[in-house]
Formats: C-alpha cells, sequence, structure tokens
C-alpha cells in the first residue's frame, strides 16, 4: 500500500508540467536514491531500495519511472507511478538481470519523441547529488540536447505544505512525543545509549512510523559533542546528561523532538543553567516566528544571546529549519538567510551547542506550522517543555 494520494500527486506533477512550460523544457529528470528521497518521493510517495532513479516528467504525456529490475516490482504496488523502465545507469553495477527488460538511450528518445514530439530541453533535478557516473551517463545519452539545472525550481515547490502534508507532519510530532516519553524512561546509570535508542524506535514504529528521518540521537557525558551522534553501546554514568533525537515519519513525512536528560532523575544547579540558556534561546527565536520576517531576522535575538553568553565558537547549526519529506530540508532561516518566513511553511526551532567545555553538547527542538496569525506547536507537550523558563 502506498504512502501518497494520487491526488497529491497529480497537483504536484501539474506545478512540475508548470515549470517547464515557463522555461520551455521538453521533460524534467528528477533524480532520487536512498540517501536523497525528498525530490523522488514528493512526486511518488516512494523510494526504491538498493538502486537509484529518476522520474521523468514530460511536458506533454504521462510521467515514467526510471530504475532498475530490483525495485520495478515494488514501485508497481507502491509508487504513484507505476510506469516504469529499467534503465542501466540507475541499477546496481555488474548485477545480472537475464529476465528483465533493459532499455538505454536510443529507445528511451524514440519513446519520449513519440510522446512529446521532439527532446531540445530537459531539466534536471539533483544532478549534485548523481553519482559521477550516473550523471556523465545521462549527459552523454542526451548528447545534443540542452541540460538545465533546475533544481532550485522543483525544491521551491516543497516549501509551502498542503493540508494533507501539514496533517502527516503533525501525526509524526504526535510519535515524537511517545517516542519522547519511552526515550527518557530508559534514562538511568548503567544503561546504554543503545537502550534509549531502540526504545524510542519501538515506540515509533509500533505505532505505525513509516520510517525516521534520521537514525536516532543518544549522546552521553562527551559523547553529546558529536553533534548527530547515533546510540553506541556506551553505559551512562551518574552525574552525566544524555542528548536525545528522533524523528518519525508518517506516510513519508517527519516529525521530531530534542531534549537534554539528566542521568540521575533531576537536573545539578549548573546542568538547570545550561539548560535554561537553552530554553531562553528557544522561547526569544518562537517569538519571531513571525510570517514576513527573514532568516536573518529570526536568527539574530538568540544569537545575539548566546554571543553575550561568549557562546559563539560553540554554534554549529542555525536555530529555525523546515521540515517535511526530510527531518531538515530547505529553506533553512540561518543569520545570512534572506528566504521569508510564510504561511503553509512547516519549521522546527532547534537551539543547540556543541563543544563547551562544561556542558558538552545540547540540543532542543520541537516543530510549528507557520499560519496567517503566526506558529502553532506541532507538539504542545514539547512547545510547553522547551517554553517553561520556571522549572
Amino acid at each position: 500500500m502506498g504512502y501518497l494520494p494520487k491526488s497529491e500527486s497529480e497537483i504536484r506533477l501539474t506545478k512540475v508540467k508548470a515549470i517547464l512550460d515557463r522555461m520551455d523544457l521538453d521533460l524534467a529528470l528528477v533524480y532520487y536514491d536512498e540517501f536523497n528521497i525528498g525530490n523522488g518521493w514528493y512526486l511518488t510517495g516512494w523510494c526504491p531500495q538498493f538502486e537509484s532513479g529518476a522520474v521523468l516528467v514530460p511536458r506533454k504525456g504521462a510521467p515514467l519511472l526510471l530504475g532498475g529490475p530490483e525495485s520495478e516490482p515494488f514501485a508497481k504496488l507502491d509508487s504513484t507511478i507505476t510506469e516504469t523502465r529499467n534503465f542501466p545507469v540507475f541499477m546496481v553495477p555488474n548485477e545480472e538481470y537475464p529476465a528483465a527488460t533493459i532499455i538505454g538511450f536510443p529507445q528511451l528518445f524514440q519513446e519520449l519523441i513519440k510522446m512529446t514530439g521532439k527532446v531540445k530541453r530537459i531539466g534536471i533535478v539533483g544532478g549534485d547529488r548523481m553519482p559521477a557516473g550516473c550523471y556523465k551517463g545521462i549527459l552523454d545519452g542526451f548528447k545534443g540536447v540542452e541540460v538545465v539545472d533546475i533544481t532550485n525550481e522543483y525544491t521551491g515547490l516543497r516549501y509551502l505544505k498542503s493540508d494533507w502534508e501539514i496533517e502527516q507532519i503533525r501525526a509524526a510530532f504526535g510519535l515524537s512525543d511517545f517516542c519522547y516519553d519511552a526515550m527518557k524512561s530508559q534514562v538511568a546509570a548503567g544503561n546504554s545509549e543503545i537502550q534509549i535508542a531502540a526504545a524510542g524506535e519501538f515506540a515509533a514504529r509500533s505505532r505505525g512510523a513509516s520510517g525516521f528521518g534520521f537514525s536516532a540521537i543518544v549522546g552521553s557525558g562527551l559523547r553529546s559533542n558529536a553533534v548527530v551522534p547515533t546510540a553506541s553501546s556506551k553505559l551512562l554514568a551518574s552525574g552525566e546528561t544524555v542528548m536525545i533525537g528522533i524523528a518519525p515519519k508518517v506516510n513519508g513525512y517527519a516529525g521530531v523532538v530534542g531534549d537534554l536528560f539528566p542521568v540521575d532523575g533531576s537536573y545539578t544547579d549548573r546542568q538547570k543553567v545550561c539548560l535554561r540558556y537553552l530554553r531562553e534561546a528557544f522561547v526569544m527565536t518562537k517569538a519571531m516566528l513571525i510570517p514576513g520576517k527573514t532568516g536573518r531576522e529570526i536568527d539574530a535575538p538568540a544569537r545575539a544571546y548566546f554571543e553575550k553568553l561568549g557562546f559563539s565558537k560553540y554554534l554549529v547549526c542555525p536555530f529555525v529549519h523546515t521540515i517535511g519529506l526530510h527531518e531538515a530540508e530547505s529553506p533553512f532561516f540561518g543569520p545570512n538567510s534572506d528566504d521569508v518566513l510564510v504561511p503553509g511553511m512547516a519549521v522546527c526551532i532547534d537551539v543547540s551547542f556543541f563543544g563547551h567545555p562544561e556542558f558538552h553538547g545540547t540540543r532542543i527542538e520541537t516543530g510549528y506550522a507557520i499560519t496567517e496569525k503566526g506558529a502553532v506547536a506541532f507538539s504542545e507537550k514539547m512547545d510547553a517543555i522547551h517554553c517553561n523558563l520556571d522549572f
């Protein structure tokens, strides 16, 4: 059973064709693989395993999936685009598939010419993410055809979320709340980081999560300095804090939660100071989630606060990013960003610093839907926790 309603896919394909019309392109080739899921998933609600692939969207006619024989049956079951072609540049190198029908560029061109009447200008999405051999194979195959990078135009379609997308993201944040409680329950001296991650992952999967936006983050003591540490076999020690993060997905869309727990069950006075720094910055940033604000405006108050504390050299990440098919995706509202916050966006406040000599690495995070009236919490629970300055 596929994740994406056909109606959502058709709306998105229409928007892609509008880009082709506006830029006078004959087709778009949208690349994706297991590590670059978003652009392909946006049109199909699906991604192959082992192989890579592309959605081919002609200016006129029906879209095709170009991929490999191992993923073809999977695509026909779960993708909203089920017309497939097995194409060498997307297949597992050197693997043999004697029973499969595999085409090359000559056959593809014949089909495209019948469909569109010409192939003179094509747009590529995600060319910078392709393996070199794949990219070269496509350029060689489309020799004589003008190739235009339309990645920015395409990814811009993903900035604003439909009502259906907002529903999936909100449901994913609902799963995050369960993950939070499950992970917190396993924080105790002598337990391993892997135990904490497993508790969160089980809480999500057992409630229907379709996947995760990233591997669960669990970093205790000095390991929290790693920014995005995956769980290890390290045992939690008394007196430490443990940084956690998890991003369950619903129908391909991510939610997220991030926090800092005391291993001993209650924060020491100095750990409270650290947490208060994070929450102060969080509240400042939330107050800036106003439609019309630019990234540099949103980022400025908390950055100035951390600079006053002498934390500038410990800042790795901006404080706000959007969320959707990836846990963190464009636009990123950093200190040099002129991107504008507008209704229809889904964003996360992600306040962190790393490498501090006393506090090590820390992060708190949750998300908001941006409406005409401002920010609406995806998780009322985490909004209340992260905005609580009286603890």
